[in-house]
């Protein structure tokens, strides 16, 4: 059974008429003939009665009638959907983001919503472990997230930008006015860090010496609330510089040690498929402001 047969047959049901009904079709009487007469040796039932001068349904073509003018509009609505969706007029778009990218996805969230008003965000925000988990699981279309010190199986990497951990303070602390800050000179203050787990403190974590004795007094897993603490008060933390876009009341000043710096990457599947929003999406988040200063910054 076709669709093409059953548009045929819907045509010549509501015309009554095989001429008629061929005209509107743009086919030959004859093949119109043909279609049906195949699509009723394929049921085993005679749809229509024929005379040299009327055309009627049978009981079996007013049962199948609506069955087949339902099949053409779900085929319609599906043929729909797919140009909907080519021209991001619909669907959803699930992005896997961790703590320390929130503050540089705002302005291209934003100007997608209002770019494309009938797609769907779904924003997820977690450690990367947990992200990369739900990557696999393709509850995540992508994820944000600097790059892993390994390569992960199964899922390939694309630098975004270059950024690197920052020793983060208030902006009225004695700290703020310095241009790098060593590891020796952490020793002095109380320290509030991103707690084991997240991206920032595993990469501070993998450059600590172990002469240097820190006082951490606090370990958070979210960085708002981070950021609020250094602002009230003189607590010092270690972040990406990323972490404080458009932050107001703080200040990142470079950490002075090898190998601090921290990619940005937008972390997929191998060999999955790509929706175009998705595609969409990383070329206006890779055009934002946020992204481009951090680009500029390593020129």
């Amino acid at each position: 059974m076709e669709l093409r047969q059953l548009r045929y047959f819907v045509k010549i049901a509501e015309t009554l008429n095989f001429s008629e009904a061929a005209k509107s079709l743009f086919v030959t009487q004859s093949t119109l003939s043909q279609q049906i007469k195949q699509l009723e040796d394929e049921l085993g039932e005679p749809l229509l009665t024929r005379s040299s001068h009327s055309v009627a349904l049978t009981e079996a073509g007013q049962i199948i009638l609506e069955n087949a003018k339902q099949a053409i509009y779900e085929s319609e609505l599906c043929t729909t959907r797919i140009n909907d969706l080519n021209r991001l007029a619909t669907g959803t778009l699930n992005i896997g983001v961790t703590y320390s990218f929130s503050p540089i996805l705002t302005e291209t969230i934003l100007s997608f919503m209002k770019a494309y008003p009938k797609i769907r965000l779904n924003i997820l925000y977690k450690p990367m472990n947990e992200l990369m988990e739900q990557l696999r699981l393709r509850t995540v279309d992508f994820v944000l997230a600097f790059r892993p010190i390994e390569n992960i199986k199964g899922i390939e990497s694309h630098i975004l930008f270059q950024n690197y951990l920052s020793v983060v303070v208030g902006a009225h602390h004695p700290l703020a006015q310095k241009s790098r800050i060593s590891l020796h000179e952490l020793e002095k203050y109380d320290l509030a860090l991103p707690s084991k787990g997240l991206q920032a403190r595993y990469a501070f974590d993998s450059v600590l010496s172990p002469h240097i004795k820190l006082r951490t007094i606090i370990e958070l897993n979210e960085v708002n609330i981070l950021l609020k603490l250094l602002r009230q008060s003189t607590l010092v933390s270690v972040l990406s510089e990323a972490t404080t876009h458009n932050e107001s009341g703080v200040k990142a000043i470079p950490l002075d040690v090898a190998n601090n710096e921290m990619t940005g990457c937008i972390h997929i599947l191998k060999d999955s498929y790509r929706k175009k929003s998705m595609l969409e999406f990383v070329r206006m988040l890779g055009e934002s402001i946020a992204v481009k200063e951090r680009q500029n910054a390593w020129l």
